[in-house]
């Protein structure tokens, strides 16, 4: 680790002037709910992927989803599961690895069944087609957004509390102009949705409900997510509980990023010191769109460098058990324990699939992992400090 971010704090490193908008965001989002842990929630159905964001939710900063191989995806698992992101304070992250023509890649990311681009704040590629699959994707990102801030968005709510007061209240910065037209309506019972009860949403009592029906025609301009001179400071965080600060931190700015396919955790990986740094050159030439990179070790070696590593292959033993043993499984699959990652390799989130998607009890299992991830960071801080004399 020789770059000087391996030992800068989470929060600091989100000032810094190398890094963007939606990585200042998650920087900041991971030191608040204190974790740096991701999910990989690798299930095939709809119900599965909302059922375990539900119940890990609070103790992740990332949502790692592979939505293709989930059978029954529409767009109300899209919105159904940023739902739940909302709620939980976390961000989604697409592992899509575009490894295409830049024309395709574009149509992969912004259409077909899945619309990537609508609701996956991070998604990531590999350099192979060369350094224009990152320019193709990011035109595709810029294109998604400026739809968004500027097209007409239809709200349905009903006169049922919301779960937390406040959410329908939106940010001058983000609207300047508005306008809607609200009409009040009866609605009947219904016996329920088939697709609500599939996806495991739970349906509002509608007997009787007033339901408003508004339609925004708005031109939004995104906010830059605040730096830390509008953060708080480090004695508040004894005097703020992480709710309020997650409150202040609000939510994800409607952004789009990049990740780069460095390393591979799986054995016999074709992957060389020299396409590595490739990927390197290539995100130093696209700091506003490449957040940072999938691999096994940070990347960070220049004083500008503050990119973000995002590890797969990360496993722990049973509890109880030693962390000497190296796992693994008959797929190619190599795992490293939190500890090694994040304080021996300098990376900053570890991915966690099986390790929590197969436990007996996810969400406390994912507790387990975030403190096990959480530990080796403060440890890797309190290091550098130290070295600092």
């Amino acid at each position: 680790m020789t770059n000087s971010m391996a030992s800068s704090t989470y929060r600091a490193r989100a000032g810094h002037e190398a890094t963007g908008p939606l990585a200042s965001y998650l920087l900041r989002l991971m030191s608040i709910k204190q974790t740096n842990l991701c999910l990989s929630a690798d299930v095939e159905t709809s119900a599965e992927l909302l059922a375990l964001a539900e119940e890990c939710g609070d103790h992740i900063c990332m949502l790692k989803t592979h939505c293709d191989i989930v059978t029954d995806w529409t767009d109300r698992t899209a919105k159904a599961l940023k739902e739940i992101a909302r709620r939980k304070c976390f961000i989604v992250f697409e592992d899509r690895k575009f490894a295409d023509i830049g024309e395709t890649v574009q149509k992969q990311y912004t259409s077909g069944v899945h619309r990537i681009a609508s609701w996956a704040e991070i998604t990531n590629a590999h350099i192979l087609p060369g350094p224009a699959i990152v320019t193709a994707l990011h035109k595709a990102a810029d294109a998604t957004i400026a739809k968004y801030n500027t097209g007409v968005h239809t709200d349905i709510s009903s006169d049922a509390p919301r779960p937390t007061p406040g959410d329908e209240d939106e940010d001058d910065e983000y609207q300047d102009h508005t306008r809607k037209n609200s009409v009040a309506l009866v609605t009947p019972p219904i016996n329920g949705d088939d697709e609500d009860k599939r996806l495991g949403i739970q349906p509002l009592d509608r007997k009787q409900s007033v339901v408003s029906i508004s339609t925004s025609i708005s031109q939004r301009h995104e906010s830059i997510s605040p730096r830390p001179d509008t953060d708080f400071h480090p004695e508040e965080a004894f005097n703020i509980d992480k709710i309020a600060l997650l409150s202040r931190l609000g939510e994800a700015p409607f952004l789009r990023s990049l990740l780069l396919l460095a390393e591979m955790s799986s054995e016999g990986h074709l992957m060389t010191p020299e396409y590595s740094q490739k990927c390197v050159d290539i995100a130093r030439s696209n700091r506003s769109f490449v957040m940072g990179f999938i691999a096994q070790r940070t990347l960070n070696t220049e004083p500008g460098d503050n990119f973000i590593t995002m590890t797969p292959g990360c496993q722990l033993p049973p509890p109880g058990q030693e962390n000497g043993q190296k796992l693994g499984d008959a797929l190619g699959q190599q795992y490293n324990t939190p500890r090694k990652l994040i304080l021996e390799q300098g990376c900053d989130v570890i991915i966690v699939g099986r390790g929590i998607v197969r436990a007996a009890e996810r969400g406390s299992e994912a507790a387990r992992y975030r403190e096990e991830g959480w530990r080796a960071y403060e440890e890797r801080v309190k290091g550098g400090r130290a070295s600092l004399g």
